[in-house]
This record gives C-alpha cells, sequence and structure tokens, in this order.
C-alpha cells in the first residue's frame, strides 16, 4: 500500500476527473469511492471522494467546494520512455480544453498541470559534462512539448 498519494480538490468535477483520468493511463482503476450520507453539506449519494491508481500510483480526488482552486505550484510528473508515450499522454491530457504551457507541461480542462518528460531528458541534464548538459536545458526551455530527437541533438551539439 502506498503510504502518501496526492488529493485533488476539486469543485462538483472529482468523480469526472477521476473517470478521465483512468481513461488516459491504460493501468487504472478505482480503488474507492465515498459518497456522502445522511451528515454533511452534500446531497445526500452524491460523489464526496475517490481514490484510484493511474499506473500503480494511488491518486485521490474530493469534491470539497469552491473554497481552493488547483495551482499549477503542484503538478504530475509522467516519465515517458518514448516519444510515442509523450505524444498519447500530450494529446489524451489535453483533449476537452487542457491548454499547452512550457517545457512539458500543461493543464488539463480540470486545471491539473502535469509534467509530460522523457526519461532520457533526466540523464541530460545530470550529465557531468556541463556544456552538453547546458543544451540539452536550453532546448528544452524552447519547447512547448518535448521532442526527444531534437533533445539528443541539442544535447550532442548537432
Amino acid at each position: 500500500m502506498q503510504k502518501i498519494s496526492p488529493c485533488l480538490w476539486f469543485d462538483g468535477k472529482a468523480e469526472e476527473a477521476m473517470n478521465f483520468y483512468m481513461s488516459v493511463f491504460k493501468d487504472s482503476k478505482v480503488v474507492n469511492v465515498l459518497r456522502w450520507g445522511d451528515v454533511g453539506h452534500g446531497k445526500k449519494g452524491a460523489f464526496l471522494a475517490g481514490s484510484f491508481l493511474l499506473d500503480g500510483a494511488e491518486i485521490m480526488v474530493l469534491d470539497g467546494g469552491p473554497e481552493y482552486q488547483i495551482t499549477p505550484a503542484v503538478s504530475l510528473f509522467v516519465k515517458c520512455t518514448s516519444q510515442a508515450e509523450i505524444d498519447d499522454y500530450w494529446d489524451k491530457l489535453l483533449a476537452g480544453g487542457g491548454k499547452p504551457v512550457q517545457c512539458g507541461w500543461l493543464t488539463d480542462k480540470f486545471g491539473v498541470s502535469w509534467q509530460i518528460a522523457p526519461t532520457v531528458l533526466m540523464e541530460m541534464l545530470r550529465d557531468k559534462n556541463a556544456a552538453k548538459a547546458n543544451r540539452a536545458m536550453e532546448a528544452m526551455m524552447q519547447m512547448v512539448k518535448l521532442d526527444i530527437a531534437a533533445l539528443k541533438k541539442a544535447y550532442d551539439g548537432k
């Protein structure tokens, strides 16, 4: 069991968001759902909270009301091993009104920020050869959706 998991606060869209995220990630399933009972400010039977697995990572969603808004200060980081994987997640998470940001970041239609990044980028950025790492960083900072081939080309100085 995962001891710590993020909880995303929504205003009436938590169940819809949970179902959307599970449609994006193939290895997903509902862990549990909590609905309002006789006590509380929600309508009896309405969705209150739920937790679900996305590729093994547990995430909780809560319909907490309008008091708080999701912010890009917290994002979900998706490690991708291929350009096809980046493209697939990018397109699916933007569907229905998401917005591309920069450097592999996007905001989905629910306001949740995602980083869709190739695992090879972190290797490039940690390279002991500072010139190579800096070229990769500079290339990344010019991109919206990350392009592995272009990152490798910059990293290699081509």
